[in-house]
């Protein structure tokens, strides 16, 4: 009996010991949790990645593929059309972000506090962002008529000769900044409206009791306090820049004289219209590459400014 009472404590660890090599179920149960995720990761994100990068160094037929290395690349930078799409896209970046960051940062500034106006208004300015720009570029289309759009019908009323606004290849591009100014300067207020909420109120008032202005207000403390989110909203609006491209096809269809082509128009054009999937993967690299270039240098800036800050 008490040899017997003497082996108990011996077997009951190793019962409960797990066998060797085997991760415990606990363990085991953050990857199951996760395991969703990365399937749609990896059939979403990284093998569309893979396939365009692919693409890029083969030239792909409907025969098949074979590889090329740089050759697409090379034919791409020697297209006048992927040029001129580089161009175009640095304009439209100027006419777009620009105007954007200071329409939305005016509105954040003239919305900033409570009440029920302010809250209509924040809404008002916002109703842009809830509409599709498929559907956006449509209404901006009955403006943009020559001769019966709203905008000639007005000019008509004033003694004022109309433009043909979509038609003429000086116009037509700021004509589709002007819709994408409109689109998106309302999404970013939120950010602006979310950064002046994070300023401490004691800077505001201790600016108020040295006698500072307005101008010296916004230039000396919400300013500096805004760097980051603007910043963040910069690349936010760079990449809008890049992946908004459903007004074109609506609107102008890159024309024209290719005066609206952007970069993702001539993705488009090269991949479906002259079914050229290598130069069009070539264009697509190049085009993420500039993005998190731009990207990785605004972030690395902000970064920066807030350790000179501390």
């Amino acid at each position: 009996m008490s040899h017997a009472l003497e082996q108990i404590p011996t077997l009951a660890p190793q019962a409960a010991r797990p066998a060797q090599g085997r991760l415990p179920a606990r363990a085991l149960l953050p990857f199951g949790l996760l395991l969703p995720s990365l399937i749609f990761l990896a059939l979403f994100t990284y093998w569309p990645v893979a396939e365009v990068l692919w693409d890029a160094t083969h030239a792909v037929s409907r025969q098949g593929s074979r590889f090329v290395g740089l050759e697409n690349f090379a034919a791409l930078a020697a297209d006048p059309s992927f040029r001129a799409s580089l161009v175009h896209t640095g304009l439209y970046a100027l006419m777009t972000v620009g105007p954007s960051l200071v329409l939305a940062l005016g509105f954040a500034l003239a919305l900033d506090g409570g009440g029920r106006l302010t809250t209509l208004l924040r809404a008002v300015f916002f109703l842009p962002v809830l509409i599709p720009l498929v559907a956006a570029a449509s209404l901006f289309l009955f403006l943009f008529l020559p001769g019966l759009g709203l905008i000639d019908y007005h000019l008509a009323k004033l003694g004022l000769a109309g433009a043909n606004w979509l038609g003429d290849p000086d116009l037509a591009l700021i004509s589709i900044s002007v819709l994408t100014v409109w689109k998106n300067a309302g999404y970013y207020m939120l950010f602006f409206l979310a950064g002046l909420q994070a300023i401490p109120a004691e800077l505001r008032e201790a600016a108020l009791l040295d006698g500072a202005g307005p101008w010296q207000r916004l230039r000396f403390i919400t300013l500096p306090a805004l760097r980051p989110t603007l910043a963040f909203v910069l690349v936010i609006a760079l990449l809008n820049v890049v992946t908004q491209v459903d007004h074109v096809f609506v609107l102008t269809k890159g024309g024209p004289s290719d005066a609206t082509k952007l970069l993702l128009f001539y993705i488009y054009e090269q991949a479906v219209e002259r079914y050229d999937a290598g130069k069009a993967a070539a264009a697509t690299v190049v085009t993420l590459t500039m993005l998190i270039a731009l990207t990785a240098t605004s972030l690395r800036r902000v970064e920066h400014r807030l350790e000179d800050a501390r």
